[in-house]
């Protein structure tokens, strides 16, 4: 069944947003854009669920949208206009009245030069006219299985300049298998997405999580860089000293426990999340962000959830008017937390309240720097507002 929202009085003015719940690639994109002003479309972007062949959906947009131009990635579950969803393919059509969008194909994302990244992100940006007092936001979605994530938003800092940019790494559900983006009409691996959106409403980055340091540190004594892979801790194999520091058996480790159990890193004045993915049969623990020799590991405790995420989207309706929508990074492990306490429903109805629109992540990027286990975004105002980022 097609969800298209677009009239809704409680739904976004400034985008059209579509929903399928099919089981075929073809039925479900033909009922996700069903209703779509395609002539008055700049750019679309969809979020996918795991039943879905990411080639053929790429394909199926191709087709039934040739005149748009259209991208999007796999997830570990998408944000609807219902809130927490995992069978649904969420599409959102940007409109030319709105938006402008330059795109990059980054590929392939490992190895990574940061010099020519930069180099071909400047590029793009020089080449991008500019529109009156429009302003311009990056958007990225990389391959949350390619390890590179931390040297990709790096390179686009560096050659972006000043345009912020935010983002998320696709998923695969929990498989942790393949994950995908979308560009020109197929599915990439291995590969990054990069979107350049000028715009004439008014917007703003969000980025919070709901941790806090306690005085608990470690230090990761042997690791292996560049596949993110950390052996020891405090001279200790790691996932059995991490397991005496969580007070938990390292045989019952798993997702759920590390989603309540993060590691931060100190960042000037900032903490920043470091996500255990899994344990490895060597012992070690494999994570989703930087990690390297000498690095000190603080144990984090959580806040309550609900109130740090209705809080810190409520800092963003300004004069007491709410984004028309948000396009939100949620990563995936914030979400095995919120379902462990069931509060699947509750957090659901914040996401609503909000209009945040997007999906989870394997990682989330902001403003140079990859991070876990936080919600990142971008609030879109009405234009009357003038510019607030």
């Amino acid at each position: 069944m097609t969800v298209l929202l677009e009239k809704r009085l409680d739904t976004p003015k400034a985008v059209q947003i579509g929903v399928s719940y099919e089981k075929s690639e073809t039925a479900a994109v033909r009922e996700a854009i069903a209703g779509f002003n395609t002539d008055a479309i700049c750019f679309v972007l969809f979020f996918m669920p795991d039943h879905l062949d990411p080639e053929r959906v790429s394909n199926e947009f191709a087709r039934q949208m040739s005149s748009a131009t259209v991208f999007g990635c796999s997830t570990a579950g998408q944000i609807t206009a219902q809130g927490y969803e995992k069978d649904a393919l969420l599409v959102i059509a940007f409109p030319r009245r709105h938006f402008r969008c330059s795109s990059a194909l980054i590929k392939p994302l490992k190895p990574l030069s940061i010099e020519r990244t930069a180099n071909r992100v400047k590029v793009l940006a020089d080449r991008f006219p500019r529109t009156g007092n429009w302003k311009t936001v990056a958007l990225v979605i990389a391959d949350g299985m390619s390890k590179q994530e931390d040297l990709l938003v790096a390179a686009l800092n560096a050659g972006l300049g000043e345009i912020p940019v935010f983002g998320g790494s696709a998923g695969n559900g929990l498989a942790f298998g393949e994950t995908y983006v979308s560009h020109g009409g197929h599915a990439h691996r291995n590969a990054a997405l990069v979107l350049l959106i000028e715009t004439d409403l008014s917007f703003r980055g969000i980025g919070f999580n709901h941790f806090q340091p306690t005085s608990r540190q470690m230090v990761v004594t042997r690791a292996v860089p560049e596949e993110r892979l950390v052996l020891d801790i405090n001279g200790v194999p790691a996932a059995r000293e991490y397991a005496r520091y969580v007070n938990c058996p390292v045989e019952e480790l798993s997702p759920q426990v590390f989603a309540e159990n993060p590691v931060l890193i100190r960042s000037g004045k900032s903490w920043h999340v470091r996500a255990i993915q899994q344990v490895e049969e060597s012992g070690g623990l494999s994570f989703l962000s930087a990690i390297d020799d000498g690095l000190v590991l603080t144990l984090g405790q959580g806040r309550e959830i609900l109130q740090t995420l209705d809080s810190g989207l409520e800092h963003f309706r300004d004069r007491n008017l709410k984004p028309d929508f948000i396009i939100g990074f949620d990563c995936y492990l914030r979400r095995l937390e919120i379902e462990q306490k069931h509060l699947a429903d509750d957090v659901s109805a914040i996401l609503r309240e909000n209009h945040v629109f997007g999906f989870n992540t394997y990682g989330e990027q902001h403003l140079g720097v990859h991070v876990n286990q936080t919600f990142i975004g971008v609030a879109f105002y009405p234009p009357s507002l003038g510019a607030l980022y």
